[in-house]
């Protein structure tokens, strides 16, 4: 969504203050769910996933605790194609951990198939 605002802005199809304030609206819940995935990933023991989701988690915790998170109406003209940069690069990332994800619960559900169907076929 954040990157979708900065091409409207980008394109002027949207003015300074809408964008800037729908993007900040959106920044923390996005911020609160990564880091609760992250966390759910810790506790179900998926370490892999949770090692990888921990770069982004980071990063959430450092921009935010610098304040560096919201963005600002008078700069946003200034940091359009900085932002566009970070956002495409984390739109990948997290597409990447979601279908690194994916593959592993895949093989991991056929594996679990696999000995049920050994085990139906040895009784």
């Amino acid at each position: 969504m954040q990157l979708l605002l900065l091409v409207d802005l980008e394109f002027d199809y949207i003015n300074p203050y809408d964008s800037t304030s729908r993007i900040n609206k959106v920044v923390v819940p996005e911020f609160i769910v990564q880091g609760i995935l992250c966390f759910v990933n810790l506790i179900a023991g998926h370490w892999f996933i949770f090692f990888l989701s921990l770069p982004s988690l980071y990063y959430n915790v450092r921009s935010y605790s610098r304040r560096e998170h919201l963005a600002d109406v008078t700069e946003i003209y200034n940091k359009l194609n900085s932002e566009k940069k970070k956002l495409l690069f984390k739109v990948a990332y997290l597409v990447a951990v979601f279908v690194i994800a994916v593959e592993l619960q895949a093989d991991t559900f056929n594996a679990m198939w696999t000995r049920a169907m050994v085990r139906a076929n040895m009784n």
